[in-house]
């Protein structure tokens, strides 16, 4: 049986470690607020004392922390208790410069390492149904199979160079982030020209303008509920991510910018713990 650590068990975290045990891995997990770890025993997992306790055992070590600092922090802390044999799947959306670091640490420690982040919210990694966009050495697939099945609906391998795809994961979240602002713009618009803003909801659906999350964002607008599926403020994290990578690539960041100004605007207004459609609060 495989066994896998999960490192920080936030919404993302504690929805992968529940896919992983619901089809009979054996998960430890361990976060830096005990608090948002211990419900996990509930399902079957081992809750560990320390990054370092959390990873003696295992074949797969998942990082799925907030951004670069705490990765790298949490690994320095369990590197010296990792198998010689064990892999480090680096699930955190770091962007380039942040999985550059990851890797050089991994070279330093002599850990072998796939880039890994994932493509989906609270639900998707609850039901096991991630798109994984993997990339690293060929040679370490058969390790993560079984976790990455557990976990993901599919695995998309980008490529062997580590880091290719944190790259993608990256130009899909800056999609998403325009894709949430058009739907808050049309409802905000909707409402101050004095209609009910179902109404732009009810126009575009079945179009081929529509979406499924033009629906689920665009209702949770209107109705208020900000239940968090991807925090406000995790968007405004990647959008900085984006905006890096997009001046790095020689790309226009006009777009990304303007998403991360209503963004901030937003958060200011008290949303930054809230569902990223509080957005609508930025127009």
């Amino acid at each position: 049986m495989t066994s896998v650590a999960v490192l920080g068990t936030g919404i993302m975290g504690a929805g992968m470690a529940r896919s992983l045990l619901r089809e009979g891995l054996d998960v430890t997990v361990w976060n830096r607020s005990a608090d948002k770890a211990k419900p996990l025993a509930d399902d079957g997992a081992t809750v560990a004392g320390s990054a370092a306790e959390a990873v003696a055992d295992a074949d797969v070590v998942i990082t799925m922390l907030f951004d670069i600092e705490p990765v790298l922090a949490v690994m320095a802390d369990a590197a010296g208790s990792l198998r010689d044999d064990a892999v480090w799947v680096q699930a955190s959306t770091v962007g380039i410069e942040g999985t550059r670091r990851v890797e050089a640490f991994a070279a330093e420690h002599g850990i072998d390492v796939l880039d890994a982040p994932v493509l989906g919210t609270k639900a998707p990694a609850e039901n096991g149904k991630l798109v994984i966009l993997a990339s690293g050495p060929s040679a370490l697939r058969e390790k993560v199979a079984g976790a990455f099945d557990a976990m993901g609906a599919r695995t998309q391998w980008v490529s062997e160079t580590l880091g290719d795809g944190s790259r993608l994961k990256l130009a899909v979240n800056a999609w998403i982030g325009v894709m949430v602002n058009g739907i808050a713009q049309s409802i905000a618009l909707a409402r101050g020209l004095g209609l009910d803003p179902q109404q732009f909801l009810d126009a575009v659906e079945g179009q081929a303008v529509d979406a499924p999350y033009v629906q689920l964002k665009g209702k949770a607008m209107i109705t208020g509920d900000y239940t968090p599926s991807f925090e406000l403020d995790g968007v405004i994290k990647d959008t900085d991510l984006i905006r890096d990578a997009l001046a790095e690539a020689g790309t226009a960041t006009t777009l990304a910018d303007a998403v991360a100004d209503r963004l901030a605007v937003a958060s200011a207004a008290g949303h930054g713990a809230e569902d990223m459609a509080a957005v609508v609060h930025g127009y």
